[in-house]
């Protein structure tokens, strides 16, 4: 059995990933966090998912969790990272679904974990990573003949925006052109802007209600439209993939990866 620590547990994603390690045949929840101070410490973590008492209590400190092979983050970037140097300290495997790093953050985050195996995803759904390379050999066929959108909607709660999914499917579009995303992404549009620029990537945001996650990439030509979507029904998918991940992290050499390493994507994605 695959030893499992997830931190956060006691959020939305948190109690999905305790739900998901505990049914994985191959996984067992050995340690679970939440924040200090947090009324719900002490609390068990299978009570809190729904599933009935796994004997795992929520505790403020990883240090007070046992060992484990591997551990499951979803929380915030700051909090990631201090997790992060517990993995690097404690020889262990990696799954990070946290997201809105800024881009020196990321790069303490590889420093950190440069000596383990790692794998990190804006989106850990098996359909939305599919949906990626279809996207990038659209992109690949398409070329700029077609103009580009990406859309995405989330629940009023999230805090950054574009979502994590729909910035992955800006850069698998991107790279399909052969261009970096930096260079041709438009994330507002306000007041008279002028024409669409030709090889421009567009991004909408919406955030309301309880909306799992909605994204959408469009090809638009005069002609016709092509739309490449994915719609998230339950946090759950995240959570079984993530697990997914935590399996598969541990027989791998020390480096970092992603979920399309996992599915064993990237061949698929380029024609081979």
């Amino acid at each position: 059995m695959i030893r499992v620590i997830v931190t956060g547990a006691s959020g939305r994603m948190g109690r999905m990933l305790v739900k998901a390690v505990d049914a994985s045949e191959h996984t067992e929840l050995v340690g679970a966090t939440e924040r200090p101070h947090s009324p719900l410490l002490g609390t068990d973590a299978g009570n809190l998912a729904g599933i009935g008492a796994l004997g795992v209590d929520l505790v403020d400190d990883l240090s007070k969790c046992v060992e484990a092979d591997v551990l499951i983050d979803f929380t915030a970037p700051e909090a990631c990272l201090q997790h992060a140097q517990f993995v690097a300290d404690h020889k262990m495997k990696m799954v990070i679904g946290t997201t809105g790093f800024e881009n020196k953050a990321i790069e303490k985050l590889h420093r950190i974990l440069s000596n383990t195996s790692v794998v990190m995803a804006a989106n850990y759904s098996i359909g939305v990573n599919l949906a990626l390379s279809l996207i990038q050999q659209a992109a690949q066929v398409l070329g700029t003949d077609y103009d580009a959108e990406i859309y995405e909607a989330h629940h009023k709660h999230k805090v950054d925006a574009p979502s994590g999914t729909a910035l992955a499917m800006g850069r698998a579009l991107a790279e399909g052109r052969q261009v970096p995303l930096d260079d041709v992404a438009t994330y507002t549009r306000q007041g008279i802007i002028g024409a669409r620029k030709e090889g421009e990537i567009g991004f909408s945001v919406v955030r309301g209600g309880n909306i799992v996650g909605d994204h959408k990439a469009m090809f638009i030509a005069d002609e016709e439209r092509i739309e490449i979507s994915h719609v998230a029904q339950e946090r759950l998918v995240f959570a079984i993939g993530a697990v997914r991940a935590a399996i598969w992290a541990v027989n791998q050499m020390n480096g970092w990866y992603d979920m399309q390493d996992v599915l064993q994507l990237k061949a698929s994605s380029l024609g081979a």
